[in-house]
Parts: C-alpha cells; sequence; structure tokens
C-alpha cells in the first residue's frame, strides 16, 4: 500500500460513521423532517469508459447542473480526534473535498462532502438523491481543467455500515464519490441515521 492510501485507510478507519459521512455536527436544533431517501438502497446504471487520470490538482469549483448545485470548494482534513473535518452547519451551501485524499481527477477515489441542510435551509447536497446515474458532475481544477464525471450508482447505507473500503479503497480509475446524510433523522442522537453517497468515474476533460 503507498503512503498515500496508507494515510487514507487509516484516516477512514479511526473516523466516526457520522462524520466518514460528510454530516459533520448535527445542528444546534434537531431537524425537524427525515431526509432524502433513495427509491432502493442502491440505483445503479450500465457501464461507463474512464478516461485516463489527470495529473493531481486541487478542485476550486463543483458544479452539478441536474439538481443545480454549485459551489467552491475548500479543502478539509481531519478534526484533532481524528475525524474528518466538514464545513459548518451554518454554511450548509459550502461543499469541501477531503484533502488527504486524490484531488478530482487524479488516479483513486475523491471525496467530496456536503450537508442537506443547515439553519433552516436546503444545504448544497439537499438533492443529491435525485441524481440518476448517467447525470455528468463537473469538477474545475486550480490547473484551469474541468474533470467531468458520469455517476455510475447511488447507495444509501446506514451509518454504522459504512462502506469504508468501497468509498476510500483504491480504484483503477479516477473516480468520485459525493456525501451527505440521508434517511431519519434520529431526535436522540441530533443526527440522520444514513448517508447517501453518489459514485461516479472520469469520463472526459474540458
Amino acid at each position: 500500500m503507498s503512503p498515500r492510501r496508507l494515510v487514507l485507510a487509516v484516516a477512514a478507519m479511526v473516523a466516526s460513521a457520522a462524520l466518514l459521512a460528510g454530516c459533520g455536527s448535527a445542528p444546534a436544533e434537531p431537524g425537524p423532517n427525515d431526509g432524502p431517501t433513495l427509491a432502493s438502497p442502491t440505483i445503479a446504471g450500465g457501464p461507463v469508459t474512464a478516461i485516463p487520470p489527470l495529473a493531481a490538482a486541487n478542485p476550486t469549483q463543483l458544479r452539478i447542473d441536474a439538481i443545480n448545485a454549485t459551489s467552491s470548494l475548500v479543502p478539509l482534513g481531519l478534526n484533532p480526534d481524528r475525524t474528518i473535518t466538514v464545513p459548518p452547519v451554518s454554511q450548509p451551501l459550502q461543499a469541501s473535498w477531503y484533502k488527504f485524499g486524490p484531488p478530482p481527477g487524479a488516479l483513486g477515489p475523491a471525496v467530496i462532502l456536503g450537508h442537506i441542510n443547515g439553519g433552516g435551509e436546503d444545504g448544497i447536497f439537499a438533492r443529491l438523491h435525485e441524481l440518476k446515474p448517467g447525470d455528468q458532475v463537473k469538477v474545475s481544477r486550480a490547473d484551469g481543467k474541468t474533470a467531468l464525471f458520469t455517476v455510475t450508482k447511488l447507495e444509501q447505507v446506514p451509518k454504522n455500515q459504512f462502506p469504508t473500503q468501497a468509498i476510500y479503497g483504491d480504484t483503477p480509475d479516477a473516480e468520485l464519490r459525493l456525501i451527505t446524510c440521508g434517511g431519519s433523522f434520529d431526535r436522540g442522537k441530533r443526527s440522520y441515521v444514513d448517508s447517501i453517497v453518489a459514485f461516479a468515474t472520469l469520463t472526459g476533460v474540458a
């Protein structure tokens, strides 16, 4: 295992399920409603043709036209307790990327996280569950290129069964995972019980 993959594996294994899922701290007040739910636990499409990975370059912006989602991307890492840092819920429209993983477009699974809501407002990934296989995700990069990803699959998984290896493990292509919360809202824990994950593969560059 490469040093970069080792960092990824250690970070993923020790992080808590809720923060691995990209949901971050719970809001100050319990949410009034349950979160989004997929029509089935896994929604998969047909195969796509991956292109060769790009050289590493930091991402600057995320755009998903199918769900009208656009955000700058801030690099975030780990909290002192080794949980994954996410933007505060007071900034629900801010997406982030996990800086200890590969940047989007480079070889491996890049991870972008976003809230479904915060402070009574919809979050950047409020409609992530509406994505369909075949939809396109655009990530602008500091090298002037835009990595074009095609969604291949969506999954809804319980946070206490978070698929760490499937999210953070090595991949033969440049891939992307978009992660947010979903499912029922646990008022005792003040968090959503599930994660919704969209998987995508690099299929073009602009």
